[in-house]
């Protein structure tokens, strides 16, 4: 039998969002005779959540490195670095796979330190001469880099200054990186537009999830309207997200609180589904407009099948976006979105058309609609409409599941990073 592909997974952490769904099964799905996936995670913190119960039930299991946490930190930094770095060295994986910021600079770095000391101790001068016959390399050989961007941290996360310094670092970082992966074809685009990589190196792999569990939703119905005491005659609309700044629920807190001036008879409750480090001021800001009867917080759910078959309209308002999973699994579950157009969100709808009396600033997709980002008053327009046409409601969440399944099932997922791994490892 030859000898497996051993891979190296490295997460900053496992907290509750989709990078670490994404992650989880994807190790899950290349543990077999052809691969060997090994997990490498941080801490997460407390408000973070955490997703160990889906490891756990894939069978996943984790080596923590507690000082890769959320912040930047010099010595815990260092500390994660020499830990990585030491795990490379005792397991030689083939390759080294990371996702999200900060593994991906500790990995790669420890991974850059490693090739570069196995060549010079090894004296290798051409390092694919020496070849297995199953395709791949011998263990001296140095290890391959892959990098998954989920989202990146350019815009909408810090000032200028660090924004630039990360973007450098990521420059540098794409020269020694064999390749580079977005979750969408407008995020390739703009990982290109921010010089990093070339359109040989940076490809676009869209997610996969595990999506079935949302095309027989509605078995579900009514059950979280029964839970939470709503009435069948008052329509739903969810935000389903961590409270954390690059999400932006203030905009959606706005949009409910205009509906509500112009919209008096509509009856309608706003949920808000997930948790993070701005739950208490976005609370506090419920209060404040005086919304509190209007907008019900629900915390991290794992049942979202559940909540999804009781919801009329699933809303995101981020700042930014790789591949929002709650969009993905929403018109998995045949609900209809409004979502600001940012990041590869515009990749998740079809091409756009022109409604009747629509207005000009609002995108028509045939499975929702896109909002500029921060755009409040297209937002409350945009839900307005869809609560009142009930039509135009199951049509768009028909679409929608038409859209996502099965392109962006886990299935999908692991064959097209199966064969990029077989096309690296073969790469001389």
């Amino acid at each position: 039998m030859p000898d497996k592909i051993k891979i190296l997974r490295i997460f900053s952490r496992l907290n509750i969002g989709g990078p670490a769904i994404h992650t989880i099964l994807l190790t899950a799905g290349l543990n077999d005779d052809r691969f060997e996936s090994i997990l490498v995670k941080g801490s997460e913190d407390p408000y973070e959540g955490n997703m160990l119960y889906l490891a756990k039930e894939k069978g996943v299991d984790s080596i923590i490195i507690p000082e890769m946490g959320r912040n930047v930190s010099l010595l815990g930094d260092i500390r994660a670095f020499l830990k990585i770095y030491h795990l490379v060295k005792k397991e030689k994986p083939h390759i080294i796979h990371t996702h999200t910021a900060k593994a991906g600079a500790l990995g790669r770095w420890a991974g850059i330190s490693y090739n570069l000391i196995t060549i010079c101790q090894s004296k290798i001068k051409k390092l694919n001469s020496f070849r297995k016959p199953y395709g791949f390399p011998v263990t001296s050989y140095p290890v391959r880099l892959v990098h998954t961007f989920h989202g990146h941290v350019f815009y909408g996360y810090f000032n200028p200054l660090k924004t630039y310094l990360f973007l450098l670092i990521e420059r540098l970082l794409g020269l020694f990186t064999d390749r580079i992966i977005t979750v969408s074809e407008k995020q390739r685009d703009e990982i290109l537009r921010f010089k990093i990589g070339n359109g040989k190196k940076v490809i676009s792999i869209p997610l996969g999830l595990e999506l079935e569990r949302f095309l027989d939703v509605e078995r579900f119905k009514g059950l979280l309207r029964k839970e939470l005491g709503i009435p069948l005659d008052l329509k739903l609309v969810g935000i389903v997200a961590r409270i954390v700044p690059i999400k932006n629920h203030k905009m959606f807190i706005e949009a409910v609180s205009e509906l509500k001036e112009t919209s008096e008879v509509l009856k309608v409750k706003f949920l808000i589904v997930g948790d993070g480090e701005l739950r208490r001021k976005i609370e506090d800001y419920v209060r404040e407009k005086g919304l509190q009867e209007d907008i019900i917080f629900l915390g991290f759910r794992r049942d979202l099948e559940k909540i999804y078959a009781d919801l009329d309209l699933v809303v995101l308002t981020s700042l930014n976006e790789g591949s929002p999973v709650a969009l993905i699994e929403a018109m998995a579950a045949a609900r209809p979105v409004i979502s600001t157009d940012v990041g590869g969100v515009g990749n998740l709808l079809s091409s756009e058309f022109k409604a009747h009396n629509s207005k000009s600033h609002l995108k028509y997709c045939k499975e929702g609609i896109l909002i500029k980002s921060g755009d409040v008053d297209g937002l409350a327009t945009a839900t307005k409409e869809l609560l009142e046409n009930e039509e135009l409601r199951e049509k768009m969440g028909l679409e929608g599941r038409k859209r996502v399944y099965p392109k962006y099932d886990i299935s999908r997922l692991i064959e097209d990073v199966r064969k990029l791994y077989q096309e690296i490892i073969s790469e001389r």
